[in-house]
């Protein structure tokens, strides 16, 4: 009987032990979720990057064309400014452009063949060529300071052309915030004057 008893005994305090093994072993576990979720939010807190009302966007495409109108017509010369950048006091042409800009300031550019219009208003020996060694875009928004809207333009540094007026320009411009009805201009590498913007003109039939 005093045999019986101790097993007995015995049985029922490993039982104890096992249980009290397993509730310390979740309770543990619990404590180390609860450490890894803090340190996780700890870490997002740290970045910032998932807090609502702070996430970090990724920029977005504001602008991409493959069009751009050469400075003709009563663009030409000072009198009639696009943006408050006025035109060459000469007529140019342009080939082809691809462009696109996002909304972190990131420009893209490649043009090829702005050059003098074959016109009669340019000396001959400047029709069909470009005689810059560089040319520079220009980006120019509305924007709101102070409750008034204004024009505010933005421009690169200077990139090679050659002769055949074909150059590609890749630059980071600080657009303004907020950036409304942007506009992107060929300008010369010499003077603040531009070649090609932003747009289309209806080829006239033959």
């Amino acid at each position: 009987m005093a045999r019986s008893l101790r097993v007995s005994l015995f049985l029922l305090s490993a039982i104890g032990l096992a249980v009290a093994g397993v509730a310390r072993g979740d309770h543990g576990h619990g404590n180390d979720s609860k450490q890894n979720d803090d340190k996780e939010r700890h870490d997002h807190d740290e970045d910032g990057h998932d807090h609502p009302g702070h996430k970090h966007e990724k920029p977005q495409t504001l602008l991409s064309f493959r069009k751009m109108f050469g400075v003709d017509g009563a663009f030409v010369g000072d009198t009639n400014p696009v943006d408050d950048i006025p035109g060459d006091e000469l007529p140019w042409e342009i080939a082809s452009a691809r462009g696109q800009l996002d909304t972190a300031g990131d420009l893209f550019l490649a043009v090829r063949g702005v050059v003098f219009k074959d016109d009669p208003s340019v000396p001959p020996a400047l029709r069909g060529i470009n005689d810059e060694t560089e040319f520079r875009a220009a980006v120019s928004c509305l924007t709101d300071q102070g409750g008034q809207v204004v024009r505010t333009n933005v421009e690169t540094a200077g990139f090679p052309a050659n002769k055949h007026g074909d150059s590609v320009i890749e630059a980071r411009v600080l657009l303004p915030d907020p950036c409304i009805a942007p506009a992107v201009f060929v300008l010369a590498g010499s003077e603040e004057k531009w070649f090609a913007v932003t747009g289309f003109e209806t080829e006239d039939e033959e």
